[in-house]
Formats: structure tokens, C-alpha cells, sequence
């Protein structure tokens, strides 16, 4: 399972938002790329970038930080916010991201990611994120009527090989995974790969992951642990074996 630490950017500024909501950010650096290399120097081989502002927008925001830090650090980086255009998405991964990821347009405008699909392939990744147990759009600002586990299954029967999947109530908290939606969720990927994210605030509750034995779940994003010295890079990367 490899580990991929959060790097949030809103206002120029690197932040975590508590359970998605924009008015309860904290704020852990004001330059990205310092942040970014940071994590590199800790031992991170890869990164996980949402553009704030980008999803608030609904168009890429951030785009100059994003290069710079793929110019400057070796890390695999795949971003997300504000991903609704071919155009944007076309631009972020000319701007040197390894994947791009798509979230409210993969819903709201089918045809969109389709066409991603279609240029881009395996460089496409969805994200389904969950709040009571519908999918939320528009940077969780609305939610949808959509079940996440229906939705998994249609992306995936649509071509999507990279499910994100984020517990909106659990992100930001470090209360722990919702193991049972993750699980849940990793059983409707079929051939497809999962990449969790929300909740993450120890390492019992990365071990408790990798006891799940899900052999679709792939990745972990975290963020405010990090942030928060509750372990280290390396400490995630031995319990994760990545």
C-alpha cells in the first residue's frame, strides 16, 4: 500500500480542512513547495495535491505552485480541485502531475470524463467522496443522491482504473478510518484500484488498513497526522510497506 501525504492549498497557503468545511482550515505552511520538499526529504516518493481554491471555483487555481513543485522535487504528484474542463485537466497534467483527478464533473458532466478516459487512460483517477452516505460534489459543498458504492461501480464499468475514496465526516478529524465503507467501497472497484483518504490519525489506524487484506485498497492519503508529527513519514512507510 503506498502513501501518499496531503498537500492542500488554499489562499497560497498549505491548510487542512476539518470535515471539508472551508471556515474550520488550519493553516500549516504559506509556501507549497517548502511543504513539498519537507515530505521529500522525509522519505515520501509521492504526494497527493488539492487545489482549494480550484474546487471552490470550479477551475484550476494553483496551477503555477502545482509545476513548481513537480519541477522541484522528484515527487509523483496527483492533484485534484477544480478539474471540470478538458482543458483544465489537459493543463494540470502539462504541468508535469503523474495523475489527475477528477470529482464533481465526473458526476455532474459524464461526457467530460469520458473524454479524459479516452485521451488520458490510467492517468484518470475519480474521486467518490462520501458524506451520510451520499456522494458530496462541488468541493463537499453539495451532496448528491448518489450511493458511493452504485457510483464505484459505474465509474468503474466506464473505464476509471484509480477510485479516491474520502469519508467526508472522518477527513480532517484523526479519529480513525470508516473501515467498513472502505471496505465496502474496495469490494466494488472489481478490477480497478482504491486510494483511501479521511480519518487517518495514528498508525493503529494504518496498521488497522492493511489488516483489511484488501488487495484493491492500494493507497492511503494523510494529512493532518503529518502535519501534526502523530508519526512520521517513515514510520507510515514501514507499517505500509511502501
Amino acid at each position: 500500500m503506498k502513501l501518499y501525504p496531503a498537500l492542500d492549498i488554499l489562499d497560497g497557503d498549505v491548510v487542512r480542512l476539518a470535515q471539508g468545511d472551508f471556515e474550520r482550515s488550519t493553516t500549516y505552511a504559506s509556501e507549497p513547495l517548502a511543504a513539498a520538499r519537507l515530505w521529500a526529504q522525509a522519505g515520501a516518493q509521492r504526494l497527493h495535491v488539492v487545489d482549494l481554491d480550484g474546487a471552490r471555483e470550479g477551475a484550476p487555481v494553483n496551477l503555477d505552485s502545482v509545476r513548481t513543485i513537480v519541477e522541484e522535487t522528484e515527487l509523483e504528484v496527483q492533484l485534484g480541485g477544480g478539474l471540470r474542463s478538458i482543458e483544465a485537466i489537459t493543463a494540470a497534467l502539462d504541468a508535469g502531475v503523474s495523475r489527475v483527478v477528477i470529482g464533481t464533473a465526473a458526476f455532474k458532466e459524464p461526457s467530460l470524463l469520458d473524454q479524459a478516459l479516452e485521451r488520458y487512460g490510467e492517468r484518470v483517477a475519480v474521486s467518490v467522496d462520501a458524506r451520510g452516505g451520499r456522494v458530496a460534489t462541488a468541493g463537499w459543498l453539495e451532496s448528491s443522491e448518489l450511493e458511493p458504492g452504485d457510483a464505484v461501480r459505474a465509474l468503474v464499468a466506464r473505464g476509471v482504473r484509480t477510485v479516491i475514496y474520502t469519508s467526508v465526516e472522518r477527513d480532517g478529524t484523526m479519529e480513525g478510518p470508516d473501515l467498513t465503507s472502505i471496505s465496502e467501497i474496495a469490494a466494488a472497484v472489481g478490477d480497478a484500484q482504491l486510494i483511501s483518504a479521511g480519518g487517518i490519525g495514528s498508525l493503529d489506524d494504518l496498521r488497522a488498513l492493511v489488516a483489511l487484506c484488501e488487495p484493491k485498497l492500494a493507497g492511503a492519503i494523510v494529512g493532518k497526522a503529518l502535519y501534526e508529527e502523530r508519526f512520521t513519514i517513515a514510520d507510515a512507510n514501514a507499517v505500509l510497506c511502501t
